[in-house]
């Protein structure tokens, strides 16, 4: 009499080539992002020099700027000067105040990173639970109805929703406060100032995170060794949890890993919204103050963000896929 078959691990590990060759077009893309934000804002109209010198511009204070700005020098020499300087996590100084650009990033990265986490920490089990229900009630109404909630809600842009949240729950019940004006950076001391920008920055994220594991879900319980389990006697839920929900982790995996980027890159509509003092109002200063050498320590900050974990990303999802075929 044959053996009952045995299921033995679908995940493949990840191969070294596939690292390598990731971790070589990662580095490209890093040396692309400082040459482009270098690029960009040398592309700026106007002169930095005149701007900083005030309404009524002297041309020796407007020399004295240029000089001190570097802009007297040729631009292959400034790019290798502040790309030297970015290796060394040296991304020179603020025009307005003198203080180290870094000094800025560290300012701002505490408030974005708080903000993050939370986001992120309701939006794990919230968008998988979601989604796994959903897949779970497949056609039925729980299965209609968080589909038609999460599409109405993805459907409303982040500033509405804030102000809507805002005129409610701050303005008319004055259950939080409205903003987070006169907090500072230490936002986890006033929890209460942080509930409305979380709700703000969970709503889009939670919706999409959520149709992507129904969906992952759905295909998987429809395929072949879905249904080669269910003949065998596995549990329901085994089959849901242990091998359908894995296919469902690689594009999880990476709306997350966009979700994050996102987070961390500064979201600016929601801080400015809040005034909530993190990069996204960091970079909306220096933008408005011409205030060259932070807005390009920031994006560069922002670039290598994003790089670092879409790479991170794509080895995971490459780790969680799936071999082809069950073998029995």
């Amino acid at each position: 009499m044959r053996d009952q078959p045995r299921w033995r691990s679908t995940r493949p590990t990840t191969p070294l080539p596939f690292v390598a060759r990731r971790l070589l077009l990662g580095a490209a893309q890093t040396v692309a992002v400082v040459l482009l934000v270098f690029a960009l804002t040398e592309a700026l109209p106007g002169d930095a020099a005149v701007a900083l010198a005030g309404d009524q511009p002297d041309p020796a204070r407007i020399a004295a700027i240029r000089e001190a700005m570097h802009l007297d020098r040729p631009a292959h020499e400034r790019l290798a000067d502040w790309a030297n300087g970015v290796l060394h996590g040296d991304f020179g100084t603020s025009l307005t105040s003198g203080r180290p650009v870094t000094q800025y990033i560290a300012d701002g990265f505490g408030p974005t990173l708080i903000l993050a986490a939370l986001t992120l920490a309701l939006l794990v089990p919230l968008g998988f639970g979601l989604g796994v229900l959903a897949a779970r009630h497949e056609g039925g109404l729980v299965d209609r109805l968080v589909s038609s909630v999460t599409l109405a809600v993805y459907a409303v842009p982040e500033f509405a929703l804030g102000v809507l949240l805002m005129t409610l729950f701050a303005l008319k019940l004055a259950w939080l406060p409205p903003t987070a004006l006169g907090y500072g950076t230490d936002l986890l001391a006033h929890p209460a100032a942080l509930v409305l920008p979380v709700l703000v920055l969970l709503s889009r994220p939670v919706c999409s995170l959520s149709r992507l594991v129904r969906a992952g879900m759905v295909d998987a319980l429809a395929s072949p060794y879905a249904a080669h389990a269910r003949r065998y006697g596995i549990p329901g839920a085994r089959v849901r949890y242990a091998h359908a929900l894995p296919n469902a982790l690689a594009p999880a995996v990476q709306q997350l890993a966009r979700t994050v980027d996102w987070l961390l890159c500064g979201v600016i509509v929601v801080e400015a919204l809040f005034v909530i003092p993190g990069l996204g109002t960091v970079l909306l200063n220096a933008v408005a103050e011409r205030d060259v050498p932070v807005v390009q320590g920031l994006a560069v900050v922002f670039g290598v963000l994003t790089v670092v974990l879409n790479l991170g990303a794509d080895l995971v999802a490459h780790r969680l896929t799936p071999r082809a075929g069950v073998a029995a």
